[in-house]
């Protein structure tokens, strides 16, 4: 792969009017270019495949200003070379939307669960330890497989169930400007997996079905078409692995990169399970 060159990162709005930049104008750029550079250094925990031992690498390479974790590991997979002088493969990993709204490249960054593409490198501690989402399994290098967490979203039925068309006898649902508010602080959720990754209480073969799937239910019964189906979510999390695993560690709602009040929604599932409860004991549906 060829090498991206330092000119293609300047911001030259005059470019094409300059026909040939003078040897002096070149110069102070190229200066500038170097004082702004900044040289970092990696530490990842790698891994080959899923079955192998994981191994530490270390780098080391120039950040532009307001690089991010993820276009620091775009950099070093056109050039990657161990610290120590050794080519090696680049290193794996998941980058999708560069806007914090798709998860797909949470990792551990200097110990903390979080999206790489918000992590800048100026306000980080080096040398940068990367590691891999923990409480998955492994892929390969940064990669990991959330297939938990969406399988646990399938089994609260963290959905609205709209396909077709179906009479309810009621008017277009009509949504307060406050509940509309409250609803889009869980919507804003994008399974990163760093709630999953901080809980302690979550484990890979474990029934928990963890805060991310816990804020779902809350957001879809509060909807007025999920409502219909607002008992069969309750019940999903009324047994094994639901609401009463939760050991209330609220570590959850310190790394969620999104802010999203997970432990005020499992304090309304609560009241909302005991409601549940009743109704099922005295028959009231």
């Amino acid at each position: 792969m060829k090498p991206r060159s330092d000119s293609a990162w300047v911001n030259e709005p005059f470019a094409a009017a300059l026909v040939e930049p003078d040897q002096g104008l070149a110069d102070k750029r190229k200066a500038a270019s170097d004082s702004s550079s900044n040289s970092v250094e990696l530490h990842i925990r790698r891994q080959d495949h899923p079955t192998s031992a994981p191994y530490w690498q270390s780098f080391r390479l120039e950040a532009r200003p307001g690089a991010n974790i993820v276009s620091l590991l775009m950099d070093l997979r056109e050039h990657c070379v161990t610290t120590n002088g050794e080519p090696v493969d680049p290193v794996a990993f998941e980058h999708n939307c560069m806007e914090e709204v798709c998860g797909a490249c949470a990792m551990l960054i200097n110990g903390s669960p979080r999206p790489a593409c918000s992590a800048l490198i100026a306000d980080l501690k080096t040398p940068i330890r990367l590691e891999p989402l923990p409480k998955f399994p492994v892929v390969r290098d940064l990669m990991v497989d959330r297939a938990q967490l969406f399988d646990n979203l399938k089994r609260v039925k963290a959905w609205l169930p709209i396909d077709g068309a179906w009479d309810n006898h009621e008017r277009a649902p009509r949504v307060s400007p406050r509940d509309w508010a409250a609803q889009y602080l869980f919507s804003r959720c994008m399974s990163c997996g760093c709630c999953l990754a901080a809980c302690p209480e979550f484990e890979l073969g474990k029934a928990f079905v963890g805060p991310a799937s816990l804020a779902q239910v809350r957001l879809m019964n509060a909807q007025p078409t999920g409502r219909y189906d607002k008992a069969e979510r309750l019940h999903a999390i009324m047994g094994d692995g639901g609401l009463s695993d939760c050991g209330n560690a609220q570590n959850c709602v310190r790394v969620c990169p999104k802010e999203i009040p997970l432990t005020s929604a499992i304090g309304e599932l609560g009241r909302q399970t005991t409601l549940q409860a009743l109704k099922d004991l005295f028959g009231g549906g």
